[in-house]
């Protein structure tokens, strides 16, 4: 009995082994570090997209979405973009550039701005160097294929979990017609004068939530500030916890406190 004990046990560790490496072989086959198995994925995540609510134009943007090389290229590379000092990064950003022009914008749009500012507590100067640094004030929103960028980001196995929720997203605005399959934006998804991740989008876009509109962009840059703790009457620097949430990396954050400063002091 003690041999069978000892059998049964054996067989059952051997069948949990073999569980292990198929659950192991089914979560590395969800996702990809290149284009091989893209079409594949897309049926799956297919389900899962019609379960979490996209309906039959989300769907077919899905289906005619490629692999988008050139978006991995960009996130295989973007620390490199947020590399060395503030000083240094400010300096590659054309920081002056955007001080100088957003002062005079500031001015040019002061109702647009107030108007802003009485609604959601945000002021000028940050908006305006959010705005100025993502697309230098909206000479250059991108032109990669947004739905295609995106869940290509989901599909990959860098930031799956981060960019499953924005592919979702992605697929809702086609649905809505605030986006469709040929729609396009900066390399990893962004989208409009501000680069929206396509969730954010959903949750803090205002309006018609045409982010490729210069008023509904900005006005939804200052709600989604506002919803990630926003001061009202605070300085830039007193609110760069909020400013931590539109950009986790430090020199960003950092660069966009001091433009902001510099154009709200004029």
């Amino acid at each position: 009995m003690a041999f069978l004990a000892k059998g049964r046990m054996f067989a059952a560790a051997t069948v949990m082994a073999v569980l292990a490496l198929a659950t192991g072989a089914q979560a590395a086959g969800s996702c990809g570090k290149n284009g091989a198995g893209f079409d594949a994925w897309k049926q799956d995540f297919a389900a899962q997209a019609k379960s979490e609510g996209v309906g039959a134009r989300g769907l077919s943007a899905l289906a005619g979405a490629t692999y988008a090389t050139r978006t991995i290229a960009a996130d295989r590379a973007i620390h490199k973009a947020f590399s060395g000092s503030v000083d240094d990064f400010m300096k590659r950003r054309g920081a002056s550039a955007i001080i100088s022009k957003g002062r005079s914008l500031k001015k040019s749009n002061a109702a647009l701005f107030g108007q802003i500012e009485n609604n959601y507590g945000v002021s000028p100067g940050v908006l305006l160097a959010i705005w100025g640094m993502e697309t230098g004030f909206g000479a250059s929103m991108g032109n990669q294929n947004t739905v295609s960028a995106i869940l290509t980001l989901a599909y990959d196995c860098r930031r799956p979990d981060f960019f499953h929720p924005h592919a979702i997203a992605a697929l809702k605005l086609v649905d809505r017609g605030a986006l469709s399959s040929s729609s396009v934006g900066a390399m990893h998804g962004e989208i409009g004068h501000t680069q929206f991740l396509p969730g954010n989008v959903l949750k803090y876009g205002v309006g018609s939530g045409n982010l490729r509109d210069k008023n509904t962009a900005l006005a939804s840059t200052a709600n989604f500030l506002k919803g990630h703790g926003w001061r009202a009457g605070g300085s830039a620097q007193s609110n760069i916890g909020a400013i931590a949430g539109w950009n986790s990396a430090n020199v960003y954050q950092q660069a966009i406190a001091r433009i902001a400063t510099a154009i709200d002091g004029d």
